[in-house]
């Protein structure tokens, strides 16, 4: 399964850190779904390498057919970062790329607007510590994914 979520109309909102090194652990809000935490294996790339990202989406939609089509959207989400960045190709103007895996090897990537996610403050940082570390003690209580190879992805 490879899964755009609807050109990234059905993501709303969420926050991913990277300030862990091998980690990326937050929370996403689908249409139709809800939110949505995140424990991935793997880093940001570029500029937010690192850091704390949070995101709106100014074009969010939550349509009928968000509902059919991420209904089967494992939550909460486990698995691989593939590229996550604001810049991900040279060729294409500079903008927000969210790519994974998830440990029952669905592929999954949000792609949003320029200007639609930016890296977070320290006063924001403060703000989300909190749910961020309840977050990582719930992933804590799960068993630990096994280590998995992969193909390469059919996306190019």
């Amino acid at each position: 399964m490879a899964q755009k979520f609807g050109n990234g109309r059905w993501v709303q909102e969420g926050f991913l850190d990277n300030r862990r090194p091998g980690r990326v652990v937050g929370r996403i809000t689908f249409a139709a779904v809800g939110p949505v935490e995140f424990l991935l294996r793997g880093d940001f790339k570029g500029e937010i390498h690192g850091k704390l990202i949070i995101f709106g989406n100014p074009s969010f939609e939550d349509d009928d057919v968000a509902g059919h089509v991420l209904g089967d959207l494992e939550n909460p989400q486990t698995g691989e970062v593939s590229l996550m960045s604001f810049d991900p190709h040279p060729h294409l103007p500079p903008h927000p790329y969210l790519e994974w895996f998830s440990d029952r090897d669905n592929h999954y990537r949000i792609e949003l607007a320029v200007g639609a996610a930016r890296i977070a403050s320290a006063e924001e940082e403060s703000a989300l510590a909190s749910d961020l570390a309840a977050i990582a003690a719930r992933f804590s209580a799960l068993p630990a994914a096994p280590a998995k190879t992969r193909s390469d992805s059919d996306w190019v």
